[in-house]
Protein backbone atom coordinates (compact mmCIF):
# COMPACT_ATOMS: atom_id res chain seq x y z
CA UNK A 1 0.00 0.00 0.00
CA UNK A 2 1.19 3.45 -1.19
CA UNK A 3 0.27 6.70 -0.24
CA UNK A 4 -1.56 9.22 -2.38
CA UNK A 5 0.45 12.47 -2.72
CA UNK A 6 -1.49 15.35 -4.68
CA UNK A 7 0.68 17.92 -5.76
CA UNK A 8 0.30 21.62 -7.50
CA UNK A 9 2.81 24.08 -8.10
CA UNK A 10 1.79 28.03 -8.16
CA UNK A 11 1.85 30.56 -10.06
CA UNK A 12 0.33 34.05 -11.06
CA UNK A 13 -1.02 34.02 -14.58
CA UNK A 14 -0.21 37.42 -14.91
CA UNK A 15 3.29 36.55 -15.70
CA UNK A 16 3.14 34.58 -17.91
CA UNK A 17 2.44 37.04 -21.16
CA UNK A 18 5.35 39.60 -19.40
CA UNK A 19 7.79 36.70 -19.02
CA UNK A 20 7.20 34.44 -21.82
CA UNK A 21 10.03 31.78 -20.91
CA UNK A 22 8.90 31.90 -16.72
CA UNK A 23 5.56 29.25 -16.64
CA UNK A 24 7.53 26.50 -19.08
CA UNK A 25 10.94 26.93 -16.52
CA UNK A 26 8.70 26.56 -13.43
CA UNK A 27 7.25 23.52 -14.46
CA UNK A 28 10.48 22.13 -15.62
CA UNK A 29 10.87 22.58 -11.57
CA UNK A 30 7.81 20.85 -10.47
CA UNK A 31 8.83 18.45 -12.70
CA UNK A 32 11.26 17.61 -10.48
CA UNK A 33 9.72 18.11 -7.67
CA UNK A 34 7.02 15.27 -8.71
CA UNK A 35 9.78 12.47 -9.69
CA UNK A 36 11.63 13.04 -6.39
CA UNK A 37 8.28 12.40 -4.44
CA UNK A 38 7.61 9.49 -6.94
CA UNK A 39 10.67 7.93 -5.95
CA UNK A 40 9.46 7.62 -2.10
CA UNK A 41 7.52 5.21 -3.70
CA UNK A 42 4.12 7.39 -3.67
CA UNK A 43 1.55 7.33 -6.35
CA UNK A 44 1.51 10.98 -7.06
CA UNK A 45 -1.69 12.88 -7.98
CA UNK A 46 -0.72 16.11 -10.34
CA UNK A 47 -2.90 19.35 -10.72
CA UNK A 48 0.23 21.14 -12.63
CA UNK A 49 0.97 24.80 -12.00
CA UNK A 50 -2.17 26.61 -10.62
CA UNK A 51 -2.06 29.91 -11.82
CA UNK A 52 -6.14 31.51 -11.30
CA UNK A 53 -9.26 30.84 -8.65
CA UNK A 54 -10.38 28.95 -11.34
CA UNK A 55 -7.51 26.54 -11.18
CA UNK A 56 -7.52 26.38 -8.00
CA UNK A 57 -11.41 24.68 -7.96
CA UNK A 58 -10.41 22.31 -10.62
CA UNK A 59 -7.52 20.79 -8.68
CA UNK A 60 -9.21 20.66 -5.14
CA UNK A 61 -12.17 18.48 -6.82
CA UNK A 62 -9.17 16.47 -8.62
CA UNK A 63 -7.44 15.90 -4.51
CA UNK A 64 -11.08 15.03 -3.42
CA UNK A 65 -11.84 12.66 -6.04
CA UNK A 66 -8.55 11.05 -6.00
CA UNK A 67 -8.82 10.66 -1.63
CA UNK A 68 -5.17 11.80 -1.32
CA UNK A 69 -3.32 11.71 1.53
CA UNK A 70 -1.24 14.59 1.57
CA UNK A 71 -0.83 17.85 -0.61
CA UNK A 72 2.30 19.31 -1.94
CA UNK A 73 2.32 22.76 -2.58
CA UNK A 74 5.30 23.30 -4.73
CA UNK A 75 5.57 27.11 -4.60
CA UNK A 76 7.17 27.80 -7.66
CA UNK A 77 7.00 31.82 -7.37
CA UNK A 78 4.55 34.38 -6.08
CA UNK A 79 1.15 33.77 -6.33
CA UNK A 80 -1.55 35.21 -4.39
CA UNK A 81 -3.43 33.15 -1.28
CA UNK A 82 -6.64 33.90 -3.69
CA UNK A 83 -5.85 30.97 -5.91
CA UNK A 84 -4.05 28.74 -3.50
CA UNK A 85 -6.36 28.54 -0.33
CA UNK A 86 -9.64 26.63 -2.53
CA UNK A 87 -7.16 24.27 -3.54
CA UNK A 88 -7.01 22.89 0.22
CA UNK A 89 -9.85 23.98 1.87
CA UNK A 90 -12.01 21.27 0.94
CA UNK A 91 -10.11 18.66 1.72
CA UNK A 92 -9.23 16.70 4.96
CA UNK A 93 -5.35 16.60 3.96
CA UNK A 94 -2.83 18.21 5.61
CA UNK A 95 -0.80 20.44 3.51
CA UNK A 96 3.42 20.89 2.97
CA UNK A 97 4.49 23.66 1.81
CA UNK A 98 7.13 23.29 0.06
CA UNK A 99 9.54 26.53 -0.17
CA UNK A 100 12.48 25.00 -2.51
CA UNK A 101 14.72 27.73 -4.36
CA UNK A 102 16.02 26.98 -7.62
CA UNK A 103 19.26 28.59 -7.07
CA UNK A 104 21.52 28.98 -4.09
CA UNK A 105 21.50 32.67 -4.76
CA UNK A 106 20.97 35.23 -6.99
CA UNK A 107 23.38 36.40 -9.53
CA UNK A 108 22.83 40.01 -8.14
CA UNK A 109 24.97 41.99 -10.84
CA UNK A 110 22.89 40.06 -13.56
CA UNK A 111 19.68 38.69 -12.36
CA UNK A 112 17.10 40.70 -13.96
CA UNK A 113 13.27 40.49 -13.01
CA UNK A 114 12.64 36.75 -14.50
CA UNK A 115 15.12 35.42 -12.91
CA UNK A 116 14.42 37.18 -9.40
CA UNK A 117 10.72 35.38 -10.37
CA UNK A 118 11.66 32.19 -10.97
CA UNK A 119 13.67 32.20 -7.81
CA UNK A 120 11.24 33.95 -5.56
CA UNK A 121 9.50 30.97 -3.56
CA UNK A 122 10.12 32.64 -0.66
CA UNK A 123 8.18 35.91 -1.02
CA UNK A 124 4.24 34.22 -0.83
CA UNK A 125 5.06 31.30 2.44
CA UNK A 126 4.32 33.78 4.74
CA UNK A 127 1.28 35.06 3.67
CA UNK A 128 0.33 31.06 2.61
CA UNK A 129 1.07 30.27 6.03
CA UNK A 130 -1.41 33.21 7.25
CA UNK A 131 -4.16 32.37 5.33
CA UNK A 132 -4.10 28.20 5.94
CA UNK A 133 -3.51 29.40 9.79
CA UNK A 134 -6.65 31.57 9.16
CA UNK A 135 -8.79 29.05 7.55
CA UNK A 136 -7.60 26.56 10.06
CA UNK A 137 -6.29 24.34 7.17
CA UNK A 138 -3.29 21.71 8.80
CA UNK A 139 -0.12 22.87 7.24
CA UNK A 140 3.55 22.85 7.48
CA UNK A 141 6.71 23.90 5.93
CA UNK A 142 9.41 23.00 4.25
CA UNK A 143 12.14 25.60 3.41
CA UNK A 144 15.32 24.95 1.18
CA UNK A 145 16.86 24.39 -2.47
CA UNK A 146 15.39 22.54 -4.84
CA UNK A 147 18.78 20.90 -5.56
CA UNK A 148 21.55 19.52 -3.07
CA UNK A 149 19.49 19.89 -0.07
CA UNK A 150 19.20 16.28 1.43
CA UNK A 151 17.80 18.01 4.96
CA UNK A 152 15.13 19.52 3.29
CA UNK A 153 14.81 16.42 0.49
CA UNK A 154 14.94 14.10 3.88
CA UNK A 155 12.07 16.10 6.02
CA UNK A 156 9.94 16.17 2.40
CA UNK A 157 10.34 11.98 2.15
CA UNK A 158 9.69 11.35 6.41
CA UNK A 159 6.44 13.02 5.52
CA UNK A 160 5.76 11.10 2.29
CA UNK A 161 6.68 7.71 4.69
CA UNK A 162 4.73 8.74 7.07
CA UNK A 163 1.63 9.12 4.96
CA UNK A 164 2.11 6.01 3.78
CA UNK A 165 1.85 4.27 7.21
CA UNK A 166 -1.07 6.68 7.91
CA UNK A 167 -2.83 5.40 4.86
CA UNK A 168 -1.84 1.53 5.65
CA UNK A 169 -3.22 2.60 9.74
CA UNK A 170 -6.29 3.71 8.46
CA UNK A 171 -6.98 1.65 6.06
CA UNK A 172 -6.14 -1.76 7.92
CA UNK A 173 -8.02 -4.94 8.97
CA UNK A 174 -6.93 -6.23 12.85
CA UNK A 175 -8.26 -9.82 13.57
CA UNK A 176 -9.16 -9.70 17.10
CA UNK A 177 -9.19 -13.89 18.33
CA UNK A 178 -10.29 -14.44 21.67
CA UNK A 179 -9.95 -12.00 24.47
CA UNK A 180 -7.44 -9.65 26.14
CA UNK A 181 -5.79 -11.53 28.72
CA UNK A 182 -7.49 -11.18 32.39
CA UNK A 183 -6.80 -8.72 34.51
CA UNK A 184 -4.54 -6.64 32.40
CA UNK A 185 -6.66 -3.53 32.45
CA UNK A 186 -4.08 -1.07 30.32
CA UNK A 187 -4.84 -3.45 27.61
CA UNK A 188 -8.65 -3.13 27.18
CA UNK A 189 -9.67 -1.04 24.11
CA UNK A 190 -12.79 0.36 22.82
CA UNK A 191 -13.25 -0.75 19.56
CA UNK A 192 -15.09 2.07 17.97
CA UNK A 193 -12.56 4.20 19.71
CA UNK A 194 -10.35 2.57 17.38
CA UNK A 195 -12.81 2.90 14.33
CA UNK A 196 -13.20 6.56 14.54
CA UNK A 197 -9.72 7.95 15.77
CA UNK A 198 -7.81 5.54 13.11
CA UNK A 199 -10.01 4.26 11.05
CA UNK A 200 -8.74 0.61 11.32
CA UNK A 201 -11.42 -1.96 11.13
CA UNK A 202 -11.84 -3.99 13.67
CA UNK A 203 -13.09 -7.67 12.89
CA UNK A 204 -13.81 -10.02 15.89
CA UNK A 205 -12.73 -13.59 15.34
CA UNK A 206 -14.08 -16.56 17.47
CA UNK A 207 -11.62 -19.56 17.95
CA UNK A 208 -14.05 -21.55 15.51
CA UNK A 209 -12.43 -19.16 12.65
CA UNK A 210 -9.26 -20.81 13.34
CA UNK A 211 -10.73 -24.21 14.60
CA UNK A 212 -12.47 -24.80 11.50
CA UNK A 213 -9.21 -23.96 9.19
CA UNK A 214 -6.89 -26.09 10.64
CA UNK A 215 -7.63 -29.47 9.92
CA UNK A 216 -8.18 -28.71 6.69
CA UNK A 217 -4.11 -28.14 6.25
CA UNK A 218 -3.28 -31.23 4.33
CA UNK A 219 -0.16 -33.57 4.63
CA UNK A 220 1.95 -31.38 1.63
CA UNK A 221 1.05 -27.97 2.85
CA UNK A 222 2.11 -29.16 6.98
CA UNK A 223 5.54 -30.68 5.40
CA UNK A 224 5.82 -26.96 3.03
CA UNK A 225 5.39 -25.21 6.64
CA UNK A 226 7.88 -27.40 8.23
CA UNK A 227 10.47 -26.68 5.96
CA UNK A 228 9.72 -23.35 6.14
CA UNK A 229 10.43 -23.36 10.04
CA UNK A 230 13.79 -25.25 9.07
CA UNK A 231 14.82 -22.77 6.67
CA UNK A 232 14.27 -19.33 9.14
CA UNK A 233 14.85 -20.90 12.88
CA UNK A 234 17.73 -22.99 13.94
CA UNK A 235 15.46 -25.66 15.79
CA UNK A 236 16.50 -26.10 19.45
CA UNK A 237 16.92 -30.51 19.85
CA UNK A 238 14.68 -30.45 22.97
CA UNK A 239 11.80 -29.65 20.33
CA UNK A 240 9.11 -32.14 20.33
CA UNK A 241 8.58 -33.34 16.70
CA UNK A 242 4.89 -33.83 17.44
CA UNK A 243 4.79 -30.03 19.07
CA UNK A 244 6.61 -28.97 15.44
CA UNK A 245 4.67 -30.36 13.64
CA UNK A 246 1.14 -29.17 15.30
CA UNK A 247 2.57 -25.65 15.41
CA UNK A 248 3.18 -26.01 11.43
CA UNK A 249 -0.16 -27.19 11.03
CA UNK A 250 -2.08 -24.84 13.16
CA UNK A 251 0.57 -21.94 11.10
CA UNK A 252 -0.99 -23.28 7.81
CA UNK A 253 -4.80 -22.60 9.73
CA UNK A 254 -3.40 -19.06 10.22
CA UNK A 255 -2.21 -18.21 6.81
CA UNK A 256 -5.93 -19.11 6.04
CA UNK A 257 -7.48 -16.94 8.70
CA UNK A 258 -5.40 -14.11 7.62
CA UNK A 259 -6.23 -14.39 3.68
CA UNK A 260 -9.98 -15.40 4.35
CA UNK A 261 -10.44 -12.21 6.43
CA UNK A 262 -8.37 -10.19 4.55
CA UNK A 263 -6.25 -9.84 7.65
CA UNK A 264 -3.25 -6.86 8.12
CA UNK A 265 -2.40 -7.28 11.73
CA UNK A 266 -3.90 -10.50 14.17
CA UNK A 267 -4.05 -9.91 18.22
CA UNK A 268 -4.91 -12.92 19.84
CA UNK A 269 -5.26 -15.06 23.59
CA UNK A 270 -7.25 -17.54 24.55
CA UNK A 271 -6.78 -19.82 27.81
CA UNK A 272 -8.96 -23.05 26.66
CA UNK A 273 -9.40 -25.68 29.50
CA UNK A 274 -8.07 -28.95 30.23
CA UNK A 275 -6.19 -29.73 27.28
CA UNK A 276 -9.18 -28.74 24.65
CA UNK A 277 -9.12 -28.08 21.19
CA UNK A 278 -9.22 -24.61 21.80
CA UNK A 279 -6.02 -24.92 24.69
CA UNK A 280 -4.38 -26.93 22.32
CA UNK A 281 -4.42 -24.08 19.39
CA UNK A 282 -3.75 -21.44 22.13
CA UNK A 283 -0.67 -22.89 22.58
CA UNK A 284 0.33 -23.60 18.91
CA UNK A 285 0.13 -19.84 17.74
CA UNK A 286 3.96 -18.68 18.34
CA UNK A 287 5.30 -20.19 15.16
CA UNK A 288 2.55 -18.90 12.77
CA UNK A 289 1.98 -15.86 14.30
CA UNK A 290 5.73 -14.99 14.36
CA UNK A 291 6.37 -15.83 10.31
CA UNK A 292 3.01 -13.76 9.70
CA UNK A 293 4.64 -11.18 11.53
CA UNK A 294 7.41 -11.68 9.51
CA UNK A 295 5.77 -10.82 6.24
CA UNK A 296 3.89 -7.63 7.53
CA UNK A 297 1.08 -8.92 9.30
CA UNK A 298 1.89 -8.33 13.13
CA UNK A 299 0.45 -10.51 15.61
CA UNK A 300 0.32 -9.14 19.46
CA UNK A 301 -0.17 -11.98 22.11
CA UNK A 302 -2.52 -11.15 25.27
CA UNK A 303 -4.75 -9.69 23.25
CA UNK A 304 -3.29 -6.46 23.25
CA UNK A 305 -4.54 -4.57 20.20
CA UNK A 306 -3.76 -1.21 21.03
CA UNK A 307 0.48 -2.77 20.68
CA UNK A 308 -0.86 -4.70 17.89
CA UNK A 309 -1.18 -1.19 16.17
CA UNK A 310 1.57 0.39 17.37
CA UNK A 311 3.77 -3.23 15.73
CA UNK A 312 1.67 -2.10 12.63
CA UNK A 313 3.25 1.43 12.22
CA UNK A 314 6.55 0.75 12.84
CA UNK A 315 6.48 -2.55 10.48
CA UNK A 316 4.87 0.14 7.63
CA UNK A 317 7.75 2.60 8.39
CA UNK A 318 10.08 -0.36 7.64
CA UNK A 319 11.22 -0.84 11.09
CA UNK A 320 9.82 -3.90 11.73
CA UNK A 321 7.50 -3.72 15.05
CA UNK A 322 8.56 -6.88 17.19
CA UNK A 323 6.40 -7.69 20.71
CA UNK A 324 8.29 -6.41 23.33
CA UNK A 325 7.76 -5.61 27.20
CA UNK A 326 10.25 -4.39 29.94
CA UNK A 327 12.04 -7.60 31.53
CA UNK A 328 14.58 -6.46 33.75
CA UNK A 329 16.90 -3.26 34.46
CA UNK A 330 20.81 -3.84 34.34
CA UNK A 331 22.21 -1.19 36.64
CA UNK A 332 25.55 -2.64 35.79
CA UNK A 333 26.22 -2.27 31.95
CA UNK A 334 23.25 0.50 32.52
CA UNK A 335 20.99 -1.51 30.05
CA UNK A 336 16.67 -2.54 29.92
CA UNK A 337 16.26 -5.63 28.97
CA UNK A 338 13.42 -5.69 26.74
CA UNK A 339 11.54 -8.65 25.30
CA UNK A 340 8.51 -11.13 25.31
CA UNK A 341 7.15 -14.92 24.82
CA UNK A 342 5.06 -15.08 21.91
CA UNK A 343 5.82 -14.14 18.71
CA UNK A 344 8.65 -11.54 17.40
CA UNK A 345 9.79 -10.10 13.99
CA UNK A 346 12.46 -12.01 13.03
CA UNK A 347 13.52 -10.06 10.16
CA UNK A 348 14.72 -7.90 11.99
CA UNK A 349 17.01 -10.47 14.10
CA UNK A 350 20.66 -10.39 15.26
CA UNK A 351 21.39 -13.71 14.23
CA UNK A 352 19.45 -17.28 13.36
CA UNK A 353 16.23 -17.05 15.53
CA UNK A 354 15.99 -20.05 17.38
CA UNK A 355 12.28 -22.56 18.18
CA UNK A 356 12.74 -23.80 21.75
CA UNK A 357 10.08 -26.14 23.43
CA UNK A 358 8.68 -25.06 26.90
CA UNK A 359 7.33 -27.81 28.79
CA UNK A 360 5.85 -24.67 30.59
CA UNK A 361 4.35 -21.16 29.07
CA UNK A 362 4.64 -19.31 32.18
CA UNK A 363 1.37 -17.65 32.93
CA UNK A 364 -0.59 -19.34 30.46
CA UNK A 365 -2.48 -22.54 29.57
CA UNK A 366 -0.33 -25.73 27.40
CA UNK A 367 2.69 -25.83 26.18
CA UNK A 368 4.57 -25.87 22.71
CA UNK A 369 7.84 -24.49 21.20
CA UNK A 370 8.16 -20.89 21.34
CA UNK A 371 10.82 -18.45 19.44
CA UNK A 372 13.80 -16.55 21.17
CA UNK A 373 15.82 -14.24 19.20
CA UNK A 374 17.49 -10.54 20.22
CA UNK A 375 16.99 -7.79 17.54
CA UNK A 376 19.96 -6.80 15.31
CA UNK A 377 22.37 -4.31 17.41
CA UNK A 378 22.66 -0.45 16.12
CA UNK A 379 20.09 2.22 16.88
CA UNK A 380 16.06 0.61 17.84
CA UNK A 381 12.93 2.65 18.33
CA UNK A 382 10.08 1.27 20.88
CA UNK A 383 6.44 2.87 20.06
CA UNK A 384 3.58 2.66 22.58
CA UNK A 385 -0.20 3.23 21.65
CA UNK A 386 -2.13 4.40 24.69
CA UNK A 387 -5.41 5.10 25.67
CA UNK A 388 -5.91 8.97 28.18
CA UNK A 389 -8.62 9.23 30.67
CA UNK A 390 -11.25 11.38 28.34
CA UNK A 391 -10.64 7.75 26.08
CA UNK A 392 -8.00 9.59 23.36
CA UNK A 393 -5.26 7.79 21.81
CA UNK A 394 -1.31 8.81 22.42
CA UNK A 395 2.02 7.11 21.07
CA UNK A 396 4.80 7.16 23.01
CA UNK A 397 8.50 6.40 22.01
CA UNK A 398 11.91 6.49 22.54
CA UNK A 399 15.26 5.85 20.64
CA UNK A 400 17.76 3.90 22.05
CA UNK A 401 20.93 1.22 21.06
CA UNK A 402 20.57 -2.40 21.02
CA UNK A 403 23.16 -3.59 22.64
CA UNK A 404 25.21 -7.04 22.14
CA UNK A 405 25.83 -9.65 24.65
CA UNK A 406 24.47 -12.63 26.34
CA UNK A 407 20.56 -12.76 26.79
CA UNK A 408 18.45 -14.84 28.55
CA UNK A 409 17.73 -18.29 26.98
CA UNK A 410 14.26 -19.40 28.38
CA UNK A 411 12.43 -18.97 24.85
CA UNK A 412 11.15 -15.60 24.51
CA UNK A 413 12.54 -12.54 22.34
CA UNK A 414 14.82 -10.29 24.87
CA UNK A 415 17.21 -7.77 23.70
CA UNK A 416 19.59 -5.35 25.59
CA UNK A 417 18.59 -1.89 24.73
CA UNK A 418 20.35 1.23 26.57
CA UNK A 419 18.62 4.75 25.90
CA UNK A 420 20.01 7.90 26.76
CA UNK A 421 18.48 7.85 30.32
CA UNK A 422 20.16 5.50 32.98
CA UNK A 423 17.20 3.00 33.19
CA UNK A 424 15.59 4.03 36.42
CA UNK A 425 15.26 7.29 35.19
CA UNK A 426 14.03 5.62 31.91
CA UNK A 427 11.44 4.00 33.38
CA UNK A 428 10.24 6.56 35.40
CA UNK A 429 9.63 9.12 32.75
CA UNK A 430 8.00 6.28 29.88
CA UNK A 431 5.38 4.96 32.89
CA UNK A 432 4.53 9.00 33.97
CA UNK A 433 2.95 9.08 30.54
CA UNK A 434 0.34 6.39 31.16
CA UNK A 435 1.55 3.42 28.86
CA UNK A 436 0.28 0.08 27.87
CA UNK A 437 2.69 -2.34 29.55
CA UNK A 438 3.63 -3.57 25.76
CA UNK A 439 5.37 -1.82 23.13
CA UNK A 440 6.65 -2.06 20.04
CA UNK A 441 10.13 -2.51 19.01
CA UNK A 442 12.02 -1.70 15.72
CA UNK A 443 15.36 -1.08 14.13
CA UNK A 444 16.66 2.58 13.32
CA UNK A 445 15.64 5.80 14.86
CA UNK A 446 12.42 6.91 13.70
CA UNK A 447 11.25 9.45 15.83
CA UNK A 448 11.12 12.03 12.99
CA UNK A 449 9.04 10.24 10.89
CA UNK A 450 6.55 8.74 13.73
CA UNK A 451 6.25 12.15 14.89
CA UNK A 452 4.79 13.37 11.50
CA UNK A 453 2.80 9.89 11.09
CA UNK A 454 0.94 11.28 14.81
CA UNK A 455 0.59 14.57 12.93
CA UNK A 456 -1.57 12.94 9.91
CA UNK A 457 -3.37 10.52 12.36
CA UNK A 458 -4.24 13.64 14.58
CA UNK A 459 -2.92 11.75 17.75
CA UNK A 460 -0.50 13.24 20.26
CA UNK A 461 2.96 11.56 20.53
CA UNK A 462 5.37 11.94 23.67
CA UNK A 463 9.06 11.49 23.29
CA UNK A 464 10.61 10.01 26.12
CA UNK A 465 14.19 11.14 26.10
Amino acid sequence: MTASIGVFGIGLAAYWPQFPALKSRLEGYQRTVEDRVRGFACDIVSAGLVDTPEAARAAAQLFQREDVDLILCYVATYATSSQVLPVVQKSAAPVLVLNLQPTAALDYETADTAEWLANCSVCCVPEIANVFARARVDFHVVSGQLHADPTAWREIEDWCRAATAARAVRQCRIGFLGHTYPGMLDMYSDFTMMHAQLGAHIEVLEMDDLAQRVPPAGAAETRAKLAAAHDVFAIDPGVPPADLEWAAQVAVGLDRLAADFALDGLTYYYRGLDGNQFERLGAALILGNTLLTARGIPASGEGDLKNCLAMLMLDRLGAGGSFTEFYAMDFRENFVLMGHDGPGHIAISDARPVLRGLGLYHGKRGAGVSVEFNVKTGPVTILGLTQTADGALKLIGAEGESLPGPILRIGNTNSRLRFPLAPAEFVNRWSMEGPTHHCALGIGHHLGRIGKLASLLKIPLAEVK
